[in-house]
C-alpha cells in the first residue's frame, strides 16, 4: 500500500475575509449581472460557504455533489460554467463540457486526496498490478482518472464494486483508504488500497462520537464513509452528502451529529428548517485540527475570488484539460454514467 499522506505543514491556512453585510450585498449584487452578462451558471458544492450556494441557487445554478455538478454543467444552456469548488471539480466539468469555458474562484483551491494520489507514482502502481481492475474515486485529477477502469462517487461506489465482484474481478482502489475499507466490508471484495485520506474525514474521533451520542441519545448519527472505521460504526446513516441530505430530511429523529465537511450545514438547514445539527467531533487522541471539520480549499471559494473572476474575463482562473488526456478520462466517467442510468 503506497503512503502519500499529507502531513499538517503541507495544509493551507486560509482564514476567509470578514465581510459587512453592505459589502455582502454588493459583492452577490455584481455576481448575479456578471453571470447574466457572461452567459456563465454557478455550480457549486455543498461545501463551500453559504453565500456562494444561496447564489448558485438563485441564478439557476445549482448546489450538488462533484458529479451533479459537471453533470448539471454539461446539460446547461450557458456557454459558460463557474465551479465553486475544488480544482478536480472544475476538471471534470472541463471534460464532460470541453465546449465550454470552465472558471473557478481560485485555481489554488486544492483536495488532499487528489495531492495525495500523483500521477506517475499512481500509475506505477497500477503498472505493478496489472491483473486488477483500477477504480478511483471521482476525487482525483484528470491524469489518474485516464488510467483508471471506473470513476466512481460515493454515492455508487458500493454499486459498482459489487457488480466488478460478481464479475470475479479483483479491484486496485484509489485514493481514500477510508472509503475502501468501508466498500470492501461492505461487498466482501478482493481489493488493494491506495493509502489516502481526506483531511476533514479523517479528524473525525471515534470516542468523542461515543461520548456525544450519550449527551444527545436521541439524535441520528450521519458520516461519510471517508471517516475512520471506529466513526462508521457508530454510524446510522452512511452515506454521500446527497444521501446524508436525503436522511436529514426522511428520517423522524429531531436532531442530528454530522461527520462530514461543516460546509453542508447550509444546505441542511434550507432542506430540513426546524432540525438540529450538530458537528461531529475532530477534537481528542491525536487531533492535529488540520481542517477542524472544514476544508481550507473549500473556504478559497469567496464572494470576492467570485466576483474577480468573473471581472476579468477568461484568462483569469480558466480551467484547462488537455484534449488526448480529457478523451482518456473520459471513458470510465462515461462508464460510470451508463452504468447509473442502467
Amino acid at each position: 500500500m503506497n503512503s502519500h499522506r499529507l502531513a499538517v505543514e503541507d495544509v493551507p491556512i486560509f482564514e476567509p475575509r470578514e465581510l459587512s453585510d453592505e459589502r455582502r450585498r454588493a459583492l452577490k449584487d455584481e455576481i448575479r449581472s456578471l453571470l447574466k452578462a457572461r452567459d456563465a451558471a454557478l455550480v457549486a458544492h455543498y461545501y463551500t460557504d453559504g453565500d456562494v450556494q444561496e447564489l448558485a441557487e438563485e441564478t439557476g445554478g445549482c448546489v450538488s455533489d462533484s458529479l451533479e455538478m459537471a453533470r448539471f454543467g454539461h446539460n446547461h444552456p450557458a456557454s459558460t460554467l463557474v465551479v465553486a469548488g475544488v480544482r478536480f471539480m472544475g476538471e471534470t466539468a472541463k471534460i464532460l463540457s470541453p465546449e465550454k469555458t470552465v472558471l473557478m474562484p481560485t485555481l489554488k483551491a486544492e483536495c488532499s486526496l487528489d495531492l495525495g494520489c500523483p500521477p506517475d507514482e499512481f500509475a506505477a502502481f497500477c503498472d505493478a498490478h496489472p491483473d486488477r481492475t483500477v477504480v478511483v474515486y471521482a476525487n482525483t485529477s484528470a491524469a489518474v482518472k485516464a488510467r483508471s477502469d471506473w470513476v466512481v462517487t460515493s454515492s455508487i461506489a458500493l454499486d459498482v464494486v459489487a457488480y466488478l465482484r460478481d464479475e470475479g474481478k479483483k479491484v486496485l482502489w484509489a485514493p481514500d483508504k477510508h472509503l475502501g475499507r468501508y466498500i470492501q466490508d461492505e461487498t466482501g471484495a478482493d481489493m488493494l488500497m491506495w493509502d489516502g485520506a481526506c483531511i476533514v474525514h479523517e479528524e473525525f474521533k471515534t470516542k468523542g462520537l461515543h461520548d456525544m451520542k450519550a449527551v444527545y441519545p436521541d439524535a441520528a448519527v450521519l458520516v461519510h464513509p471517508e471517516s475512520p472505521r471506529g466513526v462508521i460504526d457508530l454510524a446510522d446513516v452512511v452515506g454521500s452528502t446527497s444521501q446524508i441530505l436525503k436522511a436529514a430530511q426522511e428520517l423522524p429523529n429531531e436532531t442530528f451529529i454530522v461527520a462530514t465537511d461543516r460546509g453542508i450545514f447550509s444546505t441542511l438547514r434550507r432542506k430540513a428548517p426546524g432540525k438540529r445539527f450538530i458537528e461531529a467531533p475532530t477534537a481528542g487522541e491525536g487531533a492535529t485540527c488540520r481542517s477542524c471539520a472544514h476544508c481550507p480549499w473549500m473556504a478559497m471559494n469567496e464572494l470576492d475570488a467570485l466576483a474577480a473572476t468573473l471581472r476579468a474575463g477568461n484568462t483569469a482562473n480558466e480551467v484547462h484539460v488537455d484534449p488526448e488526456l480529457a478523451r482518456q478520462a473520459m471513458i470510465p466517467l462515461q462508464r460510470m454514467l451508463d452504468f447509473k442510468a442502467r
